[in-house]
């Protein structure tokens, strides 16, 4: 069998094209970019982020502008955790921050809301009010504790 110039041409083009689908599919499905970090990092202190994880969305009104970039222990052993934002958000620094649930068992995600003031935060600042995470066995615990009180 001879082998023809064209014919190579068109299998190595289709071995290439297979090549860039595959990774073009590993960074959709990774949640990867290739323009690499940018924006506008601010950080928030939670007693409790539940499961609160890289990646989760961060959002505005139900609008996505950003996501969790890490997660780990401060100096007073409360979760810091540090929120990669669009960089064109002009967030004012009496922002609060909470961490919630979609749906009743859905993934957690941090929602902000945005405060009154005119100044603006930058990156690396901190989002100084924030509320925890709601844990459904907490809520079970003191529903549960109160209906044992009121028999009583």
């Amino acid at each position: 069998m001879q082998s023809s110039p064209i014919r190579d041409f068109l299998v190595g083009l289709f071995v290439l094209g297979g090549f860039v689908a595959l990774g073009y599919l590993t960074f959709q499905v990774g949640g990867l970019s290739w323009r690499g970090k940018g924006g506008l990092t601010v950080y928030a202190a939670f007693d409790d982020v539940g499961g609160l994880k890289q990646r989760s969305p961060v959002s505005i009104s139900g609008v996505k502008v950003g996501e969790v970039s890490d997660v780990e222990l401060d100096e007073l052993l409360r979760a810091r955790v540090a929120l990669e934002l669009d960089e064109t958000l002009a967030l004012p620094v009496d922002s609060a921050a909470r961490i919630l649930t979609s749906g009743v068992l859905g993934d957690q995600f941090v929602a902000l809301e945005p405060g009154a003031e005119q100044d603006i935060l930058q990156s690396g600042d901190e989002i100084e009010m924030t509320e925890s995470a709601l844990s459904i066995e907490r809520l079970i615990g003191k529903f549960v504790n109160d209906a044992g009180l009121k028999e009583e």
